[in-house]
């Protein structure tokens, strides 16, 4: 069964970086755009950025400049790095691609 493996989210202070990664373990379809996407209770999950095959990106309003996403289609992964964290940045970040979602992993930034 083919997953997505998230890691690297933790506790930060305002201000620091972060650096997530998500990796398919299985086979997929390799074409596919990789979202990067975060939720907060009682919130919609929110789409923070993409990025296609080719390499084009797209950003949230409220994270640009600060969240650069990346991949690595030979290993099947993508990963976002996040500096000057902010508050507001705190929630549960997916990974999102061919199909399948990570697991989640919480980014908490404290004031």
């Amino acid at each position: 069964q083919v997953q997505l493996v998230e890691s690297g989210g933790g506790l930060v202070q305002t201000g620091g970086s972060l650096r997530l990664s998500c990796v398919a373990r299985g086979s997929i379809f390799k074409l596919s755009t990789m979202y990067w996407y975060r939720q907060t209770p009682g919130k919609e999950r929110e789409l923070v950025a993409n990025i296609t095959y080719g390499g084009t990106v797209s950003y949230a309003d409220s994270v640009k400049g600060r969240f650069t996403i990346s991949r690595d289609n030979y290993r099947n992964a993508v990963s976002l790095q996040m500096s000057s964290l902010k508050p507001e940045d705190t929630a549960v970040y997916y990974c999102h691609f061919s199909g399948l979602w990570g697991q989640g992993i919480q980014v908490t930034v404290s004031s």
